[in-house]
């Protein structure tokens, strides 16, 4: 077990979210959660309702800090593809994909917090998916799905420019798909879903991994999703050689989690 340390959780409220505060409390470490929503499982002194352009209640959460668990962001977009019917580019994805992230970086500089873990998404290449040319690695040249995946790849180039000017340890992971409630038929739809399927529980173990492994390159991307049901699609070597993880779970539609 690593050494308990007080970790800021954003996005804590939503299913990643409470999988991650969940195992990382029960690892002993020291949870602060950030989200517009309180947090499950956390006592309200732990459990900051804020957004994430409010500057000062997100420096104030992350006082203290020894590593910032990122996961808070506007999970899609909306009427995709765009159509007639426009998009939320500026009005939600701007502010909490871009602006936030931004927020979340300049806390961490002027906190001297060392660590940051950035949740990307497999959508920022989800053209090889959809192409088969997988599965796809860390240096697999972004081929973003939409709006909201470009915000995604400027979070990555985001957390490489703070590591680099501003000696942080930051971890870009590419999460699979958690299927939050609403989007059960397109997941079973969805050519490739069962393959990039993240349990809760899988995603809880990889950010406590994250927070607790020794040392990290200054930067770098890893995958994370749970074990394939039928042909491999990210490559996930990087997060078992900088983390020491394996996912353990496979997705089962008949005993998908409630979390």
């Amino acid at each position: 077990m690593s050494t308990p340390k007080r970790i800021l959780v954003t996005g804590s409220a939503g299913r990643i979210g409470r999988a991650a505060v969940a195992e990382l409390v029960a690892r002993g470490h020291d949870v602060v959660g950030f989200d517009v929503n309180p947090t499950p499982g956390l006592p309200p002194a732990r459990s900051v309702v804020g957004s994430l352009t409010d500057a000062t209640a997100l420096r104030e959460a992350a006082r203290g800090c020894a590593a910032i668990v990122h996961l808070a962001a506007t999970p899609d977009d909306a009427h995709y593809p765009r159509g007639n019917h426009g998009d939320n580019f500026l009005n939600e994805l701007v502010p909490n994909n871009v602006v936030g992230p931004y927020q979340i970086m300049e806390a961490a500089r002027e906190l001297q917090i060392p660590r940051v873990i950035l949740a990307s998404t497999g959508q920022v290449i989800g053209g090889h998916l959809l192409s088969g040319n997988v599965p796809v690695t860390p240096e697999s040249p972004y081929k973003p799905r939409y709006l909201y995946a470009c915000t995604k790849v400027f979070l990555e180039a985001l957390g490489q420019v703070y590591a680099k000017e501003h000696g942080l340890e930051v971890l870009a992971v590419r999460l699979g798909w958690c299927p939050r409630a609403g989007q059960e038929e397109e997941f079973r739809q969805s050519p490739f879903g069962p393959d990039v399927y993240l349990s809760p529980r899988d995603a809880g173990r990889f950010f406590a991994a994250a927070v607790g492994a020794p040392a990290l390159p200054p930067f770098a991307v890893v995958y994370a999703s749970s074990r394939f049901v039928t042909r491999e699609m990210f490559d996930l070597t990087s997060a078992r050689d900088l983390l020491n993880w394996e996912p353990r779970d496979q997705w089962q539609e008949s005993k998908a989690e409630e979390f």
